[in-house]
């Protein structure tokens, strides 16, 4: 018998999908973190995160077959990520984090991975 995996655990493809659809209602407002997304429409950022963190938290592997390896520092490189788009980013995936009323130790777990992610794409401390 396998053991439930994160992804399972917290509600599967319905909570992933629900957490970055409240995180770019945020974005697609935010002056700083809007212009990182080029696309005209945040729909495919928005499947992009989606299959992501389905992926890293033991859901279907949709990622890496469309993507390969995450890379996600690489993948920033060409974005300014100072600490203020930091901890906007922060803040609105704070707010879809909050919109899942997650059970406590899922809702920590989540949120440590998110606020160390977020940490390691600064790339510049230029305003």
């Amino acid at each position: 018998m396998t053991t439930p995996s994160f992804y399972d655990d917290a509600g599967g493809h319905a909570t992933f999908v629900r957490l970055v659809d409240v995180f770019y209602e945020g974005v697609a407002t935010d002056e700083v973190l809007r212009p990182m997304y080029p696309e005209e429409d945040l729909g495919p950022a928005k499947e992009r995160l989606t299959l992501f963190l389905e992926q890293y938290w033991g859901g279907p592997t949709t990622y890496s077959q469309q993507r390969g390896h995450p890379r996600l520092r690489m993948r920033h490189a060409p974005f300014k990520v100072n600490p203020d788009a930091r901890d906007r980013w922060l803040a609105h995936m704070r707010t879809a984090v909050d919109s899942l009323d997650l059970a406590p130790a899922h809702e920590s777990q989540l949120w440590d991975y998110l606020e160390r992610a977020a940490f390691s794409m600064i790339n510049t401390f230029e305003e």
